[in-house]
């Protein structure tokens, strides 16, 4: 495939290696693992990318790799100060070039998560929100009820959508039901251009380590 014609087709994200891959895209958490770290995979399977958070650290910092190996490395992710609700999250390629940020959308994440994601100017592009608040705070509560409570990853997933200025929504990022809570699924649901998208899958991975410790 060309590089004009990848441009072209909307449902490619473009790694600064110009690697190519299509939605959905899964990510898995990894059970027992020190760190706190993900398996990003496209719809034949195949390994995107290895996200993994440094624990015990006073600023949040995530590395992407491109494998497990760890050996290839696409991105870093860092916060913009000392473990906060308010915090953004910057994002650098390999090379350390910015390429956007998401920031949480101050007191009302604490009822439903919002989020604004920034182009690498600092302009907001899209916003991010959950559709099922319900859904966190009944795996919440159920998760305290004895028996019942393993089971709430089968029973109660929240969704986010990503939706732009215009008020279309082009992305969503839903929990699957699993045993641990442990399986994303990002689909897309509108048009992207190659650099929107990897700004969403950045945002996305980053929401998923916030997040998941939510509920």
């Amino acid at each position: 495939m060309s590089n004009d014609s990848a441009l072209l087709d909307d449902t490619l994200i473009q790694s600064p290696d110009f690697k190519e891959f299509s939605f959905p895209i899964t990510f898995e958490f990894k059970i027992g693992t020190l760190a706190n770290d993900f398996v990003a995979r496209d719809v034949s399977g195949r390994t995107l990318a290895y996200v993994r958070q440094k624990m015990f650290k006073f600023k949040e910092a995530i590395k992407v790799y491109g494998e497990e190996s760890k050996t290839h490395l696409l991105y870093e992710i860092n916060a913009d100060r000392v473990i906060d609700f308010n915090a953004c999250y910057a994002f650098t390629d390999a090379d350390g070039k910015a390429v956007g940020k998401i920031g949480r959308r101050g007191m009302r994440s604490l009822w439903k998560a919002s989020y604004d994601i920034f182009n690498a100017g600092g302009v907001v592009e899209f916003r991010i929100q959950e559709e099922n608040p319900w859904s966190k705070v009944m795996d919440t509560l159920m998760a305290e009820v004895p028996l019942v409570g393993i089971f709430t990853g089968y029973m109660f997933n929240p969704k986010y959508a990503v939706i732009s200025n215009d008020g279309t929504k082009v992305a969503r990022l839903s929990k699957e039901a699993s045993f641990f809570g442990r399986r994303f699924k990002l689909e897309k649901l509108a048009d992207l251009k190659p650099g929107d998208s990897e700004r969403i899958m950045l945002s996305f991975m980053m929401m998923a380590l916030l997040e998941r410790r939510r509920g």
